[in-house]
């Protein structure tokens, strides 16, 4: 049986690190929507032209040319296992059209659910080294010294989208759009709810239990 699984969850949930997890203990590759759009335009494959065309304007890239690389993706010999796919669909109109795609695969759809006031504060306690790009958080992974990265000793800052207003109103946005997508699956009784609050190992034991494989 392949392992196909589907990472739904607001920003902060922590979609990234479990998918991650699980992606090495069950060999199979983490398959995110938008690493396959920058790497499509990054080396100029044909559908990675034609998304450019959209993304330099600002626009969404079509559901049509998502799908197509998706599609391509799934097609290389590392993912005839299975894969977990991390930021896509973000709407039923997508999730219907992938359904199509994966035709009668048993495939699991994990929501993981928090609460917005467990995100501002997860997501606001986040601080980017503004040289190396490496990641810190205050209360998890804090510097050894404070607003230093520990890798090239760059200045660590707190990016705009991490401001508590900012994450509040991205927040919004994300639950009104994905409501439609989350009852998409309820309805085809594919939809497990995980909480995202929890420590990271009982969140991967959880997830676990509720795959067939």
């Amino acid at each position: 049986m392949k392992k196909i699984l589907i990472l739904l969850g607001p920003p902060g949930a922590g979609k990234g690190t479990v998918g991650a997890h699980l992606a090495r203990q069950w060999g199979i590759p983490l398959i995110s929507s938008g690493d396959l759009l920058r790497e499509s335009v990054r080396n100029s494959t044909e559908l990675g032209q034609q998304a450019r065309q959209f993304m330099v304007r600002g626009q969404l890239v079509p559901d049509r040319l998502v799908l197509g690389l998706i599609g391509q993706r799934l097609a290389r010999t590392d993912a005839a296992g299975g894969f977990i796919l991390d930021g896509f669909p973000r709407t039923a109109a997508q999730a219907e059209a992938l359904s199509q795609l994966l035709d009668e695969e048993n495939f699991r759809v994990i929501y993981l659910k928090a609460s917005d006031d467990f995100l501002v504060e997860r997501l606001s306690n986040r601080r980017v080294c503004e040289l190396c790009g490496a990641i810190f958080h205050l209360i998890n992974i804090p510097p050894r010294q404070p607003g230093v990265c520990d890798s090239c000793g760059g200045r660590l800052i707190q990016r705009d989208d991490d401001q508590p207003e900012v994450i509040r109103n991205r927040l919004a946005v994300y639950h009104e759009q994905t409501t439609p997508l989350l009852n998409y699956y309820r309805q085809a009784g594919r939809l497990t709810e995980v909480s995202g609050e929890r420590p990271l190992q009982e969140t991967l034991e959880t997830i676990q239990q509720q795959c067939p494989w």
